[in-house]
């Protein structure tokens, strides 16, 4: 398998989903992820359930960003704890970590203190707001960003409609592009350190400005033009249409945005003369005339069943789908083949299924450890201390 970061260590110490969910990527492209929890307790997200893997202590949550990882449980309030967490980063490139600002710094695990003893080491601390600014102390989760970057007003049923609001997106979407900004920024700083400078360096990722950044042209439209984004629904917010529609039996969504798509949608609606109406024959018209356009392909739509107009679509090269619930997605030929459901080997539940990584698909996929699965393992053989020493880290709750 490749393995692009393999000899690459990266320590840990983060929880729930985005910092977690950046360090998976790493394990996944063969980075050693030696992930620090609690003792007794471990990852919060571990207990973010139902469901639970097979009526065990591990939720689904905890499973969709933990693979390819080491677990060692560590209890850093103790000097005994922080003192093994410092050694461990002198053995590590990368340390990432989610604390609320300043937390590890009362233990001497702050950027600072971890700099002097591994000046290659590459610290990203991945919070709410940031290090500095006047909400760089508050706490805040996937929510509380969508709604303050600006995601939530233009997610939702538009103005005048029932149901009418800002929406939530279902998925923690801040939290999912915040781990995928760290894990770009990590590969990037390094690449610097190993091609430029031999050192590491300080990465500072707020999950606010990740939020406003993937707002892209929603945001970039608005800084020129003064207007912000309506919001759409199930519609989009370029060519028309780029909508969900409702059929006889269940919602499909439709673009067709480039002149031969319309053309192709005209004819397969058995409406050829849609194609040169002057309403709706050039992009720039369709977006003028969006509510006509819209009620139009609703009356149309609704005459045949989601199947029928999927297959007519599909023959005249209009993009097309489903609105698929989870089971159909895994029952999607092309999901299967590309195989984004993966069955790995669990030491308790036996095989269970993973979600694939998109970029770095094998089978070669280790699953998400059991709390603390590892602990003598990496002290002995990465620290080199003997049995006696992990005794007695033990018995003093160190670990």
């Amino acid at each position: 398998m490749n393995r692009p970061l393999a000899g690459v260590r990266v320590l840990d110490l983060s929880r729930i989903l985005a910092a977690p969910f950046a360090t998976q990527l790493l394990g996944d492209m063969g980075a050693d992820v030696i992930k620090v929890e609690r003792p007794g307790v471990g990852d919060d997200a571990r207990q973010y359930g139902p469901p639970f893997l097979d009526g065990g202590t591990e939720s689904g949550f905890y499973l969709s960003a933990n693979r390819n990882k080491r677990s060692i449980t560590i209890d850093h309030s103790k000097p005994q704890g922080a003192e093994l967490i410092r050694e461990l980063a002198t053995h590590s490139d990368v340390l990432v970590e989610n604390f609320r600002r300043g937390v590890l710094d009362k233990y001497g695990l702050g950027h600072a203190a971890l700099e002097s003893v591994n000046p290659r080491l590459v610290y990203c601390s991945v919070t709410g707001f940031g290090q500095d600014g006047p909400y760089a102390d508050r706490a805040g989760y996937d929510g509380v960003f969508q709604a303050m970057s600006g995601m939530m007003s233009v997610s939702g049923v538009p103005d005048g409609e029932p149901g009418a609001g800002p929406m939530k997106v279902g998925v923690s979407m801040v939290d999912i592009l915040a781990g995928l900004y760290a894990s770009s920024a990590i590969l990037a700083a390094l690449r610097e350190r190993d091609m430029s400078t031999g050192r590491g360096q300080f990465i500072d990722l707020a999950l606010l400005d990740c939020g406003v950044a993937a707002l892209s042209h929603y945001a970039q439209n608005f800084l020129i033009s003064g207007v912000p984004a309506p919001r759409r629904g199930n519609g989009g917010f370029g060519g028309i249409p780029s909508q969900a529609f409702r059929c006889a039996d269940a919602d499909i969504f439709v673009v067709a945005s480039t002149p031969g798509q319309w053309t192709g949608l005209a004819t397969a609606l058995g409406r050829p003369e849609l194609a040169d109406d002057p309403r709706f024959a050039t992009v720039s018209a369709r977006i003028a005339n969006r509510d006509l356009v819209l009620s139009t392909l609703d009356a149309i739509f609704a005459q045949r069943t989601a199947a029928e107009w999927i297959a007519a679509l599909e023959d005249a090269d209009v993009p097309v789908s489903p609105v698929n619930s989870m089971d159909a997605v895994f029952d999607n030929p092309q999901i299967r083949h590309r195989g984004m459901r993966v069955p790995v080997e669990h030491p308790d539940a036996g095989t269970i299924d993973l979600i694939a990584n998109p970029i770095q698909r094998s089978t070669e996929i280790s699953p998400p450890p059991r709390l603390g699965e590892h602990t003598d393992e990496i002290l002995t053989t990465l620290l080199g201390k003997t049995p006696d020493e992990v005794v007695s880290l033990r018995e003093c709750g160190a670990i």
